[in-house]
C-alpha cells in the first residue's frame, strides 16, 4: 500500500512538473505589422525594404521556423537565433517592382510561440521611372566690343 501512494505522489509530482514547463511559452508582438511605402515606389529603382521589429513578451524563447512571402516579388529575411524573453527580433521584407501601380504583399510568419502564424503586410504605390528631359545647351554667343575705327598713320 506505501508503493501504491508513493507511485501515485510521484506520479502527480511529475504531471505538475510537465504541466508547468508546457506552460511556459513565448509571445510574438510586432511594433506594427503592417507598412505602406507610399506612392514612391520607383519602378526602375531596385527593391524597397522594410524591417518589421518584435519582442518576446513570453517567458519561452521564440524561433521563426519561416517566413512565405505571397509572391516571388518579395524577398524575406529574418532573425534565425532564438528570441530570448524581452529580447527583439525582425523579419525584413524586400519588395521588388515589376509594374506600375498599387500593390499589397503578405509574408506569413511561422514561429514556436504565441501566436505561432502572424500575417505582415507591405504595401505602396510603383511609378514609373522619372523621364530625364534632353535639352540642349543653351548656346552663348560670344561678346564683341565694338571698337573703334582706327587710322593708320601714312
Amino acid at each position: 500500500m506505501k508503493n501504491l501512494l508513493k507511485t501515485a505522489l510521484l506520479i502527480t509530482a511529475l504531471s505538475f512538473a510537465l504541466t508547468t514547463v508546457s506552460a511556459q511559452t513565448g509571445k510574438i508582438v510586432f511594433d506594427n505589422p503592417s507598412h505602406n511605402f507610399g506612392p514612391n515606389v520607383n519602378q526602375k529603382g531596385g527593391g524597397v525594404t522594410h524591417r518589421f521589429v518584435f519582442t518576446n513578451q513570453g517567458d519561452a524563447p521564440i524561433t521563426i521556423q519561416n517566413v512565405k512571402p505571397s509572391c516571388g516579388c518579395t524577398t524575406p529575411a529574418w532573425t534565425k537565433e532564438p528570441v530570448a524573453p524581452g529580447a527583439q527580433g525582425f523579419v525584413d521584407a524586400t519588395y521588388n517592382p515589376s509594374s506600375v501601380g498599387y500593390f499589397s504583399k503578405s509574408l506569413e510568419v511561422t514561429n514556436n510561440g504565441d501566436p505561432q502564424t502572424i500575417t505582415l503586410i507591405i504595401s505602396g504605390e510603383v511609378v514609373a521611372e522619372p523621364k530625364v528631359e534632353e535639352t540642349q545647351p543653351e548656346l552663348i554667343e560670344p561678346k564683341v566690343e565694338e571698337t573703334p575705327d582706327v587710322q593708320e598713320e601714312k
